[in-house]
């Protein structure tokens, strides 16, 4: 099928994609209308902060959807969204904004990505929030530029009605800026957050340790504490995205600091599946700037043991992120496991010799420091079975998935 897809220019895909999403919104009576539809996009952090916009409006009593990557939630209960899918087609998503419209629910967060705004999957689809985690390198076997990227993930904006809010990163610098004026050119409000003074909303008094971490939110002369259950300071970003949406939803700070208390995680997303004597994590950092991040937290947490990574990078998709994310790894791993990611026919071997070229910047010697093995089952075994107490096993990129795409 991909190969079938792959002889059709992308632009006559795009269109039926265009297309369908204008008929399968009329089709089922145009559901997102009568919903505050609350999209959130960037490289990464998307469904963690949709996952916490979602806990914290449930908290307040609001009847909320959820749709993300890992499954679709409605009326308390979970629907697949598809293995391997970034977003639902056009019919599915509608099928969904329809089913909740009739379930009473008022607000939809849903996680938007890159491929589906530039295929015009959520094109039917009226945004009040359009929220923005960070835009980093990704996806540029698809985008061919990083403008490319950026101009897909900009088209959030477009879809956004006047009068609606931008929640943006204010620490990703002229990206920012870049967001925020195009925000303001289509008459939306907005919201800046981040760890610094200058945005709108900013953390202080950060901690962060093994277990999460706890600040104060600061919103105009209102201040209040949190403590966040989820490790790194990559998921204070993602709860200040999140509680920037609720703020203007106007929920109260005590529902939004009750909810985040509550959070334990997100599936796949730093999942600690064994504590003692040594740590076993399941992650989803598939990016450069992912992996880096949760990798450099490993790192600033393992005590006195050692950082131990199972990972890989997709085969037939952005081949110029491998070296970055092997860097990563070289800097912040002391062993490597190189190994399978959705290979998709690619030889495993020579996607691991790309990310190798990353880790030997860091004299990091292979059969010693890092190791390529194609099976990610007899990866996965043997780094646990090198492992030792106080160690971190973290094995990355595949997080909540349940497949993988040989």
């Amino acid at each position: 099928m991909e190969k079938i897809k792959n002889l059709i220019p992308r632009s006559i895909l795009n269109l039926r994609h265009k297309l369908s999403s204008v008929f399968f919104s009329f089709y089922y009576g145009n559901p997102s209308k009568s919903m505050t539809v609350i999209g959130v996009t960037g490289t990464d952090g998307k469904t963690t902060t949709s996952t916490l916009i979602y806990k914290i409006l449930k908290q307040a009593g609001l009847n909320v959807g959820l749709i993300t990557t890992i499954s679709a939630k409605i009326g308390g209960k979970d629907y697949p969204t598809g293995f391997h899918v970034t977003s639902p087609n056009p019919s599915s998503l509608q099928k969904f904004l329809k089913d909740m419209k009739e379930e009473g629910v008022k607000y939809v967060v849903l996680e938007t990505t890159s491929h589906g705004l530039d295929q015009h999957r959520a094109d039917g689809i009226q945004f009040s929030f359009a929220v923005y985690t960070n835009v980093t390198h990704e996806h540029l076997d698809y985008h061919k530029t990083f403008e490319n990227y950026l101009r897909a993930k900009l088209k959030l904006i477009d879809l956004t009605k006047p009068g609606g809010v931008a929640v943006i990163n204010y620490d990703i610098n002229e990206i920012f800026d870049t967001i925020s004026e195009k925000a303001r050119s289509h008459d939306l409000k907005v919201l800046s957050y981040g760890l610094e003074e200058g945005s709108n909303i900013y953390a202080s008094g950060l901690e962060v340790n093994s277990r999460g971490s706890s600040f104060a939110v600061n919103i105009g002369e209102k201040q209040f504490k949190v403590k966040l259950n989820m490790p790194g300071e990559y998921n204070v970003y993602n709860s200040l995205a999140a509680i920037g949406v609720a703020s203007q939803l106007g929920v109260h700070e005590n529902d939004i600091a009750e909810a985040l208390a509550e959070v334990e995680g997100v599936e796949g997303r730093w999942e600690v599946i064994q504590s003692e004597p040594f740590q076993v994590v399941v992650d989803f950092a598939h990016t450069p700037n992912a992996l880096y991040k949760m990798l450099s937290y490993a790192s600033q947490i393992k005590r006195k043991g050692k950082v131990i990574v199972v990972f890989g990078s997709a085969g037939k998709r952005d081949k110029s992120k491998r070296a970055l994310m092997g860097e990563a790894a070289g800097q912040f791993a002391d062993i490597v496991f190189l190994t399978a990611e959705d290979p998709r026919g690619e030889s495993v071997s020579n996607i691991n010799k790309e990310i190798a070229q990353g880790i030997i910047k860091y004299d990091k010697v292979e059969d010693k420091d890092y190791f390529s093995i194609k099976n990610r089952k007899e990866a996965i075994q043997k780094a646990v079975k090198i492992a030792q107490e106080g160690d971190i096993v973290i094995i990355s990129g595949k997080g909540h998935e349940k497949s993988m795409n040989l």
